[in-house]
């Protein structure tokens, strides 16, 4: 009998080796399982109607959002419960806030808020040239202590990545320090994933998914724009 030549199975890409070998420690994907799947499948279909689409995509950033602060530090804390009792517990250190990539980046405030409820947020506006097509920062708004704080940046879609990489160029030059950024973001093309971690490498990223096809509808659609 001749021998049987088995293929190996490749590995999927999200399994947590192969996305550090590939991008890196700091990059980071939402735990995939059938209910998130079925959101983003929901998301990309091009049947979905408004309503659905803000409804489920708004429970994806949620899922998003919960992630992305387990990034930021906690310190010990001992409270006491109604019965008198003391519990040894957590709290976030004090020093966060958000800061939105105007304007797909806004569909994500409110899960952010909804989380942390009086958390500060900033805004960038980044616009593409008409005739040069180059990603440009017009308009920047923090709080007055940025560079003090850790920020959880926010954007939805990055096909290419530039531009979020503008806009933390802006915050790094508001003497933001790059390990105190976490990129809250749902669709990330590898592309984009590479580009970022080559450029800021002490940045943490917290994805939902990694794909070469990325729902750039998502802010005509989230705000009714088409």
């Amino acid at each position: 009998m001749g021998s049987t030549e088995v293929t190996p199975i490749p590995k999927k890409l999200n399994e947590s080796n192969d996305i550090g070998d590939v991008y890196g420690p700091n990059l980071k994907i939402l735990p995939c399982n059938n209910q998130v799947k079925e959101l983003q499948t929901i998301l990309r279909d091009k049947n979905t109607t408004r309503s659905d689409f803000k409804f489920y995509a708004d429970r994806l950033i949620r899922l998003v959002i919960e992630e992305s602060l387990n990034q930021l530090p906690f310190s010990k804390c001992v409270v006491t419960t109604p019965t008198g009792a003391k519990y040894n517990g957590l709290k976030y250190q004090k020093g966060n806030c958000g800061v939105s990539i105007v304007r797909s980046g806004e569909a994500m405030e409110q899960g952010l808020r909804d989380c942390c409820r009086s958390i500060r947020i900033g805004k960038i506006l980044v616009e593409s040239d008409a005739d040069t097509h180059e990603a440009k920062v017009v308009y920047a708004k923090f709080p007055d202590d940025i560079s003090e704080r850790k920020v959880l940046l926010m954007y939805p879609i990055m096909s290419t990545g530039n531009t979020v990489i503008k806009a933390i160029a802006v915050l790094k030059e508001h003497n933001v320090i790059e390990e105190n950024i976490i990129l809250s973001n749902l669709f990330c093309t590898p592309i984009a994933a590479k580009s970022l971690v080559t450029a800021f490498p002490q940045m943490k990223i917290l994805t939902s998914e990694i794909h070469s096809i990325a729902p750039n509808h998502f802010g005509q659609k989230y705000f009714g724009t088409d």
